[in-house]
């Protein structure tokens, strides 16, 4: 899509795969996937549509049932020759001067995904578990940006104000940021930055509530976004927390 400056739909084109693989099945096929290079290729050589794809797996479909023995006398030593300008020519180049400047998860994830592709032959594996570590790296980096800004009133009420997500990796950190044994008989926590993303969130919300109480003090929460309320009152049942409604306002219009 960046290289032709167009928009596929890959919904589409992975629900017309996974019906082809099990078509194929049932003729003893084998299955197969989007190829990478074979549409690299295809553009290099100036193609735009579909089109190109389908007449690739035509002619292969032809060389493969009428030409089977004139491929055979290919030598391995072409063939091999033929791959590694493949590769060569598909390979962003430009990628190894910005290894420096890269985070070095992604170094990591990189040089993983190739020394598991070619120790295991397996690149549909090698994949996997760089997207799994990949979103563990994600998590642990979002984890460490929930911060708070603090202040209290004129009315003698303890604000916090919430930045970044409240999710079941920031949840260690988040405990760390109230002073419950020190705070005022009124907290309020504001959400306006942040949000609650799942159970985890929700039960570190109800345990901070519960120490509040334990102390006769009251914690409130501003500003929810609108996913944050709908997760907290579907585990209404299981926790209990005071949210502060945020006021809604109408517009007037005056028509003749």
């Amino acid at each position: 899509d960046e290289i032709t400056g167009t928009r596929g739909r890959s919904n589409k084109e992975a629900i017309a795969q996974g019906l082809a693989n099990i078509t194929s099945g049932f003729f003893s096929g084998m299955g197969g996937c989007a190829l990478i290079g074979q549409s690299l290729i295809n553009i290099s050589a100036g193609a735009r549509a579909r089109l190109s794809a389908i007449i690739a797996s035509c002619m292969l479909l032809i060389f493969v049932v009428f030409f089977s023995g004139l491929i055979e006398k290919i030598p391995m030593a072409a063939l091999t020759g033929l791959m590694i300008m493949v590769a060569a020519g598909t390979f962003q180049w430009a990628s190894i001067r910005m290894i420096g400047k890269m985070p070095g998860q992604d170094i990591f994830v990189g040089i993983l995904v190739a020394g598991i592709t070619v120790w295991l032959q397996n690149l549909a594996l090698a994949v996997l578990i760089g997207v799994v570590i990949s979103a563990l790296v994600f998590a642990w980096e979002s984890a460490k940006r929930i911060s708070a800004k603090k202040f209290v009133d004129e009315n003698n009420v303890k604000h916090y104000e919430l930045f970044g997500p409240l999710f079941f990796a920031s949840v260690a950190r988040f405990n760390t940021l109230f002073d419950v044994a020190g705070d005022p008989e009124n907290v309020i926590i504001d959400f306006r930055d942040s949000r609650v993303a799942d159970m985890s969130g929700i039960e570190a919300l109800n345990k901070l509530t519960e120490k509040y109480r334990s102390r006769n003090k009251i914690l409130r929460l501003r500003h929810l976004s609108p996913d944050s309320v709908t997760l907290l009152n579907n585990a209404s049942s299981i926790i209990e927390v005071n949210i502060i409604e945020d006021p809604s306002y109408k517009v007037v219009i005056n028509e003749l």
